[in-house]
């Protein structure tokens, strides 16, 4: 049984709080957990790893106060600006999933010219969870089928979990072998289709906090575990 992992999923919790036991203004944690994703993301190709999915906006986020939905907006326009480059150096390509439409128009611009612009990187793929919400990622997938349905395009006989699937947010992709999460202990809502078998770690740290050395701690745990896919 291959005990590596092929893709690793991130719920990278605690800016604010890491910003906050330092007296910063939250604003600075999130900016210091985006610079982690970029140090962190090329390294997971030396432990064998192909697919990294980061939980970087909620749709729950929307409800945080205008100040802060306004600065993590500059954050990812200066973001998907700013690593067309990077992506390039290091062949990655990107994905975003979540309720684009929620974004600002400038926004889903950048994102749809960075994913093009890379859509033929192969040695890692990065995916962005943005306006994302995993009951709200069922729902739309939902309703695609209630309209192909609509369409006579599929029929009730087709239906079953393969095909629901392909409805989803990027169903090429596969799930994830290990789904990790800091500062806290629990799913919040993240790939709750694609992680149904994942292995699940919490590490105690806040994100800014997490290095390569915890990395290599979940690679190994992970390659502890016997995964048995609910048999």
């Amino acid at each position: 049984m291959d005990h590596s992992i092929r893709h690793i999923a991130f719920v990278p919790d605690g800016n604010r709080r890491w910003a906050g036991r330092r007296g910063l203004s939250p604003l600075l944690g999130h900016k210091s957990g985006y610079e982690l994703i970029k140090s962190l993301t090329p390294l997971l190709k030396n432990y064998g790893i192909r697919y990294v999915t980061y939980y970087m906006f909620s749709i729950e986020n929307w409800s945080r106060s205008e100040e802060e939905v306004t600065y993590l907006m500059g954050i990812f326009r200066n973001f998907f600006s700013d690593i067309k480059g990077y992506v390039q150096e290091h062949d990655i390509r990107l994905v975003i999933i979540g309720d684009l439409a929620r974004l600002p128009a400038d926004v889903t611009e950048k994102i749809a010219l960075l994913e093009d612009s890379a859509k033929n990187n192969r040695s890692l793929t990065m995916v962005a969870a943005v306006s994302y919400g995993g009951r709200d990622e069922i729902v739309r997938a939902a309703g695609k089928v209630a309209s192909d349905f609509a369409d006579g395009k599929i029929t009730l006989d087709e239906l079953d979990e393969n095909k629901f699937a392909s409805y989803m947010d990027a169903p090429d992709l596969p799930y994830p072998d290990a789904l990790v999460r800091t500062g806290e202990k629990r799913i919040s809502n993240f790939l709750i289709w694609q992680t149904a078998y994942s292995e699940v770690f919490f590490v105690d740290k806040l994100w800014p906090d997490f290095n390569e050395e915890d990395l290599r701690a979940v690679i190994f745990e992970f390659s502890r575990r016997e995964r048995r896919y609910g048999r």
